[in-house]
């Protein structure tokens, strides 16, 4: 039998205009758009329709299975209630962002983060997901472990995006290193004699490690068709290197002259759309805000707070002049599922994927009222 469903009285964002109308959604994907059209269906009551969201980059999960120090919550548990979070927030598609390579002031194991993803892929074969569940692989590639940690992926079709980062001191997102004391040395309760000694273990690592790493990775990556992105970027001379490893995606560059050149270069410029809500970076970077202002923005990731997204999509055009609705919503949906080869969906277009929310904006918040992921109703 085919299912149908027919959303009526909505004001639909379309990839480049806004048009109200109505929606049918049939057997999973959109079968029509119908501008001014008065049909018997679900009356959506003037509220926007928008795409599914698709995030690339959300640390959400690891909360979930740790929520304080020493304690591990059963991972199935930890990936439902991550999966709520992000569905109820408007996020249809999902990479969950998973660390490979740890460092000794880790709380989690390389063994926890296999115990996350067998979590994830056994939920998605079980269908008790509201959200489609990818991975993305955080390579901390200055990391010792980092290698050993990849091959507990090496078979895992669920990756489609890995990211080569490095956060020791003096290094992308910590080139000042008043910057990574505030941020280490506080986290850790390092006297200043300990946290020099951590801070050259550090350096010391990344000067041995990341460069044979990153080439490992890159290499592993392409052969697997994995996209890869970089991450923190801070010179033309990082985006070089990063090009010629074959990145597709700049994650969270941290100056303008990065972002400038990821864009030049062809690279999707992707930014945390807390930072565009805040208006700066939490550790002192470049602003999303300018970034986008400037053209250089094409990709918003919620990063740590799953809500950000869609608050993002509709508080971007009221701060940046020149954006508009579409054009933002493209950022959390359309170019991002572009970025990572999903191209059944992240646009409202006929034959696309049903994966649809329904958006009320009060109080310039959007109020997330019904989400369907291909076209079954998921929140």
């Amino acid at each position: 039998m085919t299912a149908e469903t027919v959303l009526t009285n909505a004001r639909i964002v379309l990839a480049d205009e806004i048009v109200e109308g109505s929606l049918v959604l049939r057997d999973g994907l959109i079968a029509a758009i119908d501008p001014g059209a008065a049909r018997t269906g679900e009356d959506m009551g003037g509220d926007y329709v928008i795409p599914g969201l698709v995030e690339l980059h959300t640390d959400h999960l690891e909360g979930h299975y740790a929520p304080r120090p020493k304690v591990r919550w059963n991972p199935i548990a930890a990936v439902l209630a991550h999966d709520a979070q992000v569905a109820t927030a408007g996020i249809t598609t999902v990479l969950d962002a998973l660390r490979v390579g740890m460092d000794e002031d880790a709380d989690l194991t390389s063994a926890d983060i296999r115990k996350l993803a067998d979590a994830i892929e056994d939920s998605v074969e079980q269908d008790r997901l509201r959200a489609d569940h990818f991975i993305h692989l955080r390579c901390e590639v200055s990391a010792p472990d980092c290698l050993r940690a990849f091959a507990n992926f090496e078979t895992d079709e669920r990756v489609k995006l890995a990211s080569l980062m490095d956060h020791a001191p003096g290094q992308r997102q910590f080139v000042n290193l008043e910057t990574y004391a505030y941020y280490y040395q506080r986290k850790l309760k390092l006297t200043d004699r300990a946290f020099q000694k951590f801070c050259e273990k550090r350096m010391a690592e990344s000067a041995m490690n990341s460069g044979p790493n990153r080439v490992f990775i890159a290499a592993a990556c392409h052969e697997r068709g994995i996209v890869l992105a970089s991450h923190d970027d801070a010179t033309s001379g990082h985006v070089e290197e990063a090009i010629e490893q074959g990145v597709r995606v700049a994650e969270f560059p941290t100056t303008e002259e990065a972002a400038r050149a990821s864009k030049a270069a062809g690279l999707g410029v992707l930014m945390g759309a807390p930072n565009v809500m805040r208006g700066a970076s939490h550790s002192g970077n470049v602003s999303a805000r300018t970034l986008a202002g400037d053209g250089l923005l094409d990709i918003l990731s919620s990063d740590y707070i799953p809500f950000s997204l869609i608050q993002s999509a509709f508080f971007l055009g009221d701060v940046v002049e020149g954006i508009s609705l579409p054009q933002a919503v493209a950022m959390v949906s359309k170019n991002p599922a572009e970025a990572v080869g999903l191209s059944d969906r992240g646009v409202i277009e006929q034959g696309r994927r049903a994966d649809l929310v329904r958006v009320r904006v009060d109080d310039h918040v959007p109020v997330v009222r019904t989400v369907w992921r291909q076209g079954r109703r998921v929140a």
